[in-house]
């Protein structure tokens, strides 16, 4: 039976298989052994440990540790398979797949279903099936007659021949003489047949060269017009091996270039504020409501283009930054009745954090966000579009991706960039299962776009991982300068199957680098003994009777590589970020709180501004170009909004006076005393809108105007002309015939117009759709291992029979009357003994509990559950029954 330390593993491992907690070892091994938490399990697995189980699936049940060696190493033997197989062993026996000592391998019976090759569910292997299970529908007079023609003598029964046509075939020395006598034509047609699929088809005649092998057996039919290579004849051509490709060691990462550390840096800062500068764009774009939500919810397509050229980037780039919004909390629909998107509170808090700490904040929300950009503009299941801001985005292995294709960047040297097709291969490498082996596969796709996110963020520089960037996972790396920082000490190594593949500048390809990974193998395989030896000396007593007995395969110990890292908590995430918000703070640029004012009415931002002159600046003039520095230009339309928003002339030659590192300029001056002359000459109020102006001239050449029969005025009074128009109407069309009005309220005061910062209620941040159960902390296992001990303890431990009833099997629940139950609590009290009860909660659940009585009163029993490993109190309505266990347990 498994320690505690092998359960703790298989439960982190698979952590399907305490949600919820099982009662005990019994029902852990149940569900355990399910289809759906097998096939969880297999999709775990890296393709060394997977090609391993399926070596499994065709050899013999069971099968020898030598035998499974020789399907994955084959006749001539590999080093390094030799030296990565006891690991790929150890974690399929860790994950509960394999049970059974090295002399009798046996993979469960699930997993065996789903990976042993059959018609309607090829193996990856290529292989088909025994010569048994091939002529288990044949005549035995057709039998005798391939026996006959293969040179063996003839049996006296179906299940002899088929022995010794088995016997033959993997007889190398006798099968080898077997095909030597077949001519090349033949030999042609199993070599096509070799490496899968096993299957093929024959006319009602066949040829002479296909007629001989099914004469000697090496072609057994299975069905009309369908002939199969059996699978002892493909491993004597195959010289033995279950796969033609066996891939005991990762592919390695390849640096494509490498650069200086500090220029990987600057770069990736300069981006991180670039994105910053983006995210705060979009939301000021959308700050009065932005685009309306669509009824199927998320970004009209029209919308997001709208976005993309005021972002001025693409619009995979533009669905990219509005998802990142939105995944930090920062952008939310309003919830109103014509529902728009638009900044939440937290956006207003976010802005008020130093640029580093609001960067962060991106960085860990992209991070573990489930969401995902790329696939915006594809086709769901139902063939809807997928649209930004929408429903259908979360990919559930997001995440995982992210965090892995980010390590395997930290485990390259500092300023080294990786290839996209190297990090690809490490990736179907270590799940083979997540996806075909296509170019277009989901897992693939995410790593590209990790890649170009991580770009885009200023995570990484130039296509390597960033100082902050490695803070951000909690990997050790380097600060600015390349100088060394402390990380949290968990592996970082790439998660390997057998001796870890060195990547780094100097790892060398071709034969080299196979020559050289074969001899680390060989030398790893070494260091371990030989390997009955080894099981033998870590095989505990009765470990040789590991079987359908025991509750839970039995683990066996091997030496292993260090396994990749795992997420990081929620706490230790949070200490990352503030790492790497120390580390990216130094190479931002400094608010500045200056202007360069120039004679053409514009004025150049050369860095990023404090935010107050931001803001003024804003209303003040518009923005012309943006980039390292940012141009804006004064025009009367953006004086007067200055002037509208309460702004005073004097206030506004003030304001440049102050945050101009040059004289105010002489046209910029009489710009804003023109427009600041002619604004609120004429007023606009509400009538339903009316102009008032006190020069009646004035009012003349409005009328005058061909421009304003749209707006339909008439005379009311000297002063004063009444419009059809609503009051934002008429201003528009005032403004647009060249006048400067100023909207009044009721009581003749000018109405300061600013724009209204459109919130939505406090909203939280999308909760990421996780893959599977999350990997329970220590604590979790620690609890879940002494609940699953103590539920075991509770349905195994013998009993007394009662009086003349025969003693109780564990799955039964006890039957004692209510005297009977009250009495021996009693005296267990008195006693100090343990007792095994039954007992059925408020919710109608049965459990069995053992438990040490400590007082009955008032019709509860206070006892110390040994279950629960705590003292609780018990009704004794619900005890269903009480046992004494049996004396040798007591």
């Amino acid at each position: 039976m498994r320690d505690d330390a092998s359960l703790t593993v298989l439960l982190r491992s698979r952590p399907d298989l305490i949600t919820p907690v099982p009662t005990d070892l019994t029902q852990l091994a149940t569900r355990a052994g399910t289809r759906a938490s097998v096939v969880r399990a297999l999709e775990r697995l890296d393709r060394f440990a997977l090609q391993t189980a399926e070596a499994l699936a065709v050899a013999a049940d069971p099968a020898t540790y030598d035998e499974l060696l020789a399907l994955m190493a084959g006749d001539e033997g590999d080093p390094a398979v030799t030296g990565a197989l006891p690991h790929a062993l150890g974690t399929l026996r860790e994950q509960a797949l394999v049970w059974g000592a090295d002399d009798r391998l046996r993979l469960v019976r699930t997993a065996r279903e789903l990976l042993t090759p059959s018609p309607q569910h090829p193996s990856p292997t290529g292989l088909g099936p025994t010569v048994q299970e091939a002529t288990a529908g044949m005549s035995p007079g057709r039998i005798q007659e391939i026996v006959t023609t293969a040179g063996l003598p003839s049996t006296h029964d179906a299940v002899s021949a088929v022995s010794a046509l088995t016997a033959l075939f993997t007889d190398r020395t006798r099968m080898s003489a077997l095909l030597a006598d077949v001519p090349e034509e033949s030999r042609e047609v199993l070599a096509r047949l070799v490496w899968g699929p096993p299957y093929g088809q024959v006319t009602a005649d066949p040829a002479a060269h296909l007629r001989r092998l099914l004469d000697r057996g090496l072609l057994l039919p299975t069905a009309p017009g369908t002939v199969v290579l059996p699978r002892e004849v493909a491993l004597h051509l195959r010289s033995g091996r279950a796969h033609r490709a066996t891939e005991p060691l990762p592919p390695p990462v390849e640096p494509a270039a490498t650069h200086s550390p500090q220029v990987v840096d600057t770069t990736a800062a300069g981006q991180a504020y670039t994105a910053l500068a983006t995210v705060e764009e979009l939301l000021k774009d959308w700050h009065e409501g932005g685009p309306a939500v669509l009824r199927a919810g998320g970004l009209s397509v029209r919308d997001l283009k709208r976005t993309a050229v005021a972002l001025d980037v693409a619009e995979p780039v533009a669905a990219f930054w509005t998802e990142l919004a939105y995944a930090a909390g920062l952008l939310a629909s309003d919830g109103e009745a014509d529902e728009r998107f638009a900044a939440t509170p937290a956006y207003d808090e976010w802005l008020e954090q130093p640029a580093a700490e609001r960067w962060a904040r991106l960085a860990e929300s992209w991070l573990a966000a489930t969401r995902t950009a790329g696939v915006v503009g594809g086709r769901d299941a139902k063939d809807r579009t997928l649209s930004a801001l929408g429903p259908g985005l979360d990919r559930s292995a997001a995440p995982e991706v992210r965090h892995r294709v980010l390590t395997l960047l930290a485990g390259l040297p500092q300023g080294a960039s990786p290839s996209p097709e190297s990090v690809l291969a490490r990736l179907r490498w270590e799940r083979p299962l997540r996806g075909p082996q296509r170019d277009d596969d989901l897992r693939a796709r995410l790593a590209r776009w990790t890649l170009n996110e991580a770009e885009l963020l200023g995570v990484t520089g130039r296509g390597a991982l960033s100082a902050h960037g490695r803070a951000l996972l909690g990997a050790p790396g380097a600060g600015p300068g390349g100088k060394p920082t402390g990380g949290r000490g968990r592996s970082t190594g790439p998660s390997a199957t057998g001796p870890t593949a060195t990547t780094g500048p100097t790892t060398p390809t071709g034969p080299t680098a196979t020559a050289a990974r074969a001899a680390s193998a060989a030398s790893a395989a070494s260091a371990v003994t030989t390997h009955g030896a080894a099981t033998a000396a870590s095989t505990p007593p009765g470990a040789a009777s590991t079987g359908p007995g025991d509750k839970l395969p039995v683990h066996h110990e091997h030496p292993r590589p260090a396994g990749p890292p795992e997420p990081l908590s929620a706490a230790e995430q949070a200490v990352a970020s503030a790492a790497a918000a120390r580390l990216l703070a130094p190479l931002l640029p400094e608010p500045l709180d200056h202007v360069l004012l120039q004679a053409d009415l514009t004025a150049v931002a050369p860095g990023p501004l404090r935010r107050p002159l931001a803001d003024t600046l804003g209303v003040l003039a518009d923005v012309e170009s943006k980039g390292g520095a940012t141009v804006y230009r004064f025009t009367p339309g953006s004086v007067r909004r200055a002037l509208d928003a309460g702004r005073s002339a004097s206030d506004l030659h003030a304001f440049l006076a102050e945050h101009s590192r040059t004289p105010v300029p002489q046209p910029l001056a009489y710009l804003i005393d023109d427009v600041a002359r002619r604004h609120g000459h004429l007023r606009v109020g509400a009538a339903s809108a009316y102009v008032r102006c006190d020069d009646d001239s004035v009012l003349n050449e409005i009328l005058a105007d061909k421009r304003a029969a749209g707006l339909r005025l008439r005379r009311l009074a000297p002063t004063v002309l009444a419009a059809q128009a609503d009051p934002a109407g008429l201003l528009e069309g005032l403004r647009a015939m060249g006048f400067a009005p100023a909207a009044e309220s009721a009581e003749g005061d000018v109405l300061i117009t600013r724009a209204d910062a459109h919130r939505t209620p406090p909203r939280a941040a999308p909760e990421p759709v996780p893959d599977g159960p999350p990997t329970p902390d220590a604590t979790l296992l620690a609890a879940a291992v002494r609940a699953i001990r103590a539920g075991d303890l509770a349905s195994t431990t013998p009993r007394k029979p009662s009086g003349a009833a025969p003693a109780m099997t564990g799955g039964e629940l006890p039957r004692t009357t209510s005297a009977e139950t009250l009495a021996t609590m009693q005296a267990a009290v008195l006693t100090g003994e343990s007792l095994w009860i039954g007992y059925v909660n408020a919710e109608g659940s049965a459990s069995q509990r053992v438990i040490a009585p400590v007082r009955v009163e008032g019709g509860f029993v206070t006892a110390y559950d040994h279950t629960a490993d705590e003292v609780r109190t018990y009704p004794l309505h619900r005890i269903t029954g009480v046992a004494e266990l049996a004396d040798d347990q007591v």
